[in-house]
């Protein structure tokens, strides 16, 4: 114990410590074992490259015994494709009395080419002259090859990457971009930010805790519709799709324990041309589909329209039928009654007729409705109307506007007859300003679509006149039959809605609609 105590106490870095041995006290065959074993590839030559010594690695690169080299120049191993500029630089070095370091190629004793790692020293006497010169070298062809794969791989991913017509990005653990290609540089262009940050926040808002769980967990995510929206412009769309995967870090303290770093790869596809086609096929399937309603619609209001018009009289026919029969008193005003109730019977199943003649309305079922969505399609659709009447269109939705339960077909239909009659009224403004003003906004149990325009406006006296059946207020040349404000009305009550005109808007009309969320009352 006292012993190791006393061992312990002489290893504190207090104590001095012991001295390095003089290099001459060594014996001088320790110096040439040690040259002689060495793996690195030695050779002492006199001050004018003369071979005077080599070990046996030296001959085991070179291809050559140390008989066939001794007073041999070192330029036996020079190879004609190292330029003369390095061979000029290491003398040069050499007659400073300096160290040299580079990469020359050399020839081996069989013709075949290797990289040599040369270190060449200058041995100085005691005049301070160089009397002779120490080189150690090492094969490093292989060395050299796998790096050069390296870089060839690098540049040629590289190149493959640059040249694909997606964006490309690589992504930190701290979100930050390490690595992208020309793709995602144009974009930083187009969207004037980092297009990465915009990407991952709309794909954490789509997805929620999706994401966090993906990210967590470094599941791939597939691609995935993204849209911007740019102010003044129109949106664009992304098919976006991430993938993580780690790298081992390259430091040395990472040899024995390694450490490893997760990078998130982001690809972003512009789809925005696509999706303008498929809305356009969308739109123009939409407007075929709403003509084909209108025209049915048409029939409808025109048959409606008869049978109203013929009621009126029929009914007063009946009325003067029983007033005649009342009161009969001879057999010519019985035979007088016979004949009107004889007409007014075959009045009445001509009626009836007609009225199976009118065309069912479509069968539909409630669905959750985006009301910003059906006004943006109503717009895209009466997008010609609207340039053609100068008329400037000031959209402002909610995005926060919840869904509502519905038929798609009413409220589509609701909407429009207040569009088509908002752009009318502007457009018989032929002075003045020429705006529709949109704007949809959530309540607490309801959503509520406010439309304003410059046109004439509704005097208070047909606040309520205007949702009569065949009232109009655009007269008989425009050929309106006065039923789109009795059919959105009606719409409007089925789904528990109201629709207002605000009498005391001055600059023109303003409509209010308002819409339950819980969806409505009755949808037959």
């Amino acid at each position: 114990m006292i012993a190791g105590r006393i061992l312990l106490h002489k290893q504190q870095p207090s104590e001095p410590a012991i001295a390095m041995p003089n290099p001459s006290d060594l014996p001088p065959q320790v110096f040439l074992q040690a040259v002689e074993q060495s793996a690195l590839a030695i050779s002492i030559t006199d001050a004018q490259a003369n071979i005077l010594y080599t070990n046996p690695a030296f001959e085991r690169v070179t291809g050559y015994s140390r008989a066939e080299l001794a007073g041999r120049n070192q330029a036996i191993l020079s190879y004609k494709v190292t330029p003369k500029l390095v061979y000029e630089t290491l003398w040069a070095q050499l007659k400073r009395q300096r160290s040299w370091n580079g990469l020359l190629v050399n020839r081996r004793k069989d013709g075949s080419r290797y990289l040599a790692d040369l270190t060449i020293t200058p041995v100085v006497d005691a005049e301070g002259r160089s009397s002779h010169f120490l080189g150690m070298h090492r094969d490093v062809t292989e060395v050299h090859r796998l790096e050069r794969q390296v870089q060839n791989q690098k540049a040629m991913i590289e190149s493959v990457v640059d040249a694909a017509q997606v964006a490309i990005c690589l992504l930190d653990e701290r979100d930050r971009v390490v690595l992208d290609n020309q793709e995602y540089k144009k974009l930083i262009g187009d969207l004037g930010k980092e297009p990465a940050a915009t990407l991952l926040t709309v794909m954490r808002e789509q997805m929620g805790s999706e994401f966090d769980v993906a990210r967590n967990k470094r599941r791939p995510v597939p691609s995935r519709e993204v849209m911007l929206e740019q102010p003044g412009r129109a949106p664009r769309w992304f098919a976006c799709a991430l993938s993580w995967f780690e790298e081992q870090d390259s430091s040395a303290d990472a040899f024995y324990e390694p450490v490893r770093h997760s990078y998130l790869l982001l690809t972003a596809q512009d789809i925005s041309e696509l999706k303008q086609q498929q809305e356009t096929i969308r739109i123009n399937a939409l407007r075929t589909l709403l003509g084909e309603q209108e025209r049915i619609q048409g029939l409808r209001e025109t048959l409606a329209g008869a049978v109203y018009q013929l009621e009126g009289p029929l009914n007063m026919l009946g009325a003067a039928v029983k007033m005649l029969e009342r009161r009969l008193d001879t057999n010519a005003d019985e035979h007088a009654a016979t004949a009107l109730d004889d007409a007014l019977s075959q009045a009445r199943t001509a009626l009836d007729t007609l009225r199976g003649c009118v065309p069912d309305a479509t069968p539909e079922t409630p669905s959750p409705l985006d009301l910003n969505e059906i006004l943006r399609d109503l717009m895209k659709l009466a997008t010609a109307r609207l340039l053609a009447a100068g008329v400037v269109v000031d959209w402002s939705p909610d995005p926060a506007l919840p869904a509502l339960s519905g038929l798609n077909g009413q409220i589509f239909t609701l909407f429009k007859q207040l569009l088509d009659n908002a752009i009318d009224a502007v457009d018989e403004q032929r002075a003045g300003e020429r705006l529709l003003r949109l704007r949809t906004q959530a309540g607490n149990d309801h959503v509520e679509v406010i439309i304003e325009d410059t046109g004439p406006g509704i005097p208070a006296e047909w606040r309520y006149k205007v949702f009569e059946p065949f009232f109009t207020t655009k007269g008989a040349d425009r050929q309106h039959l006065g039923m789109g404000l009795s059919m959105a009305q009606e719409a409007a009550t089925r789904h528990g809605g109201l629709i207002d005109f605000d009498t005391a808007y001055r600059g023109g009309c303003r409509v209010r609609v308002q819409l339950p969320i819980a969806g409505g009352r009755d949808h037959a």
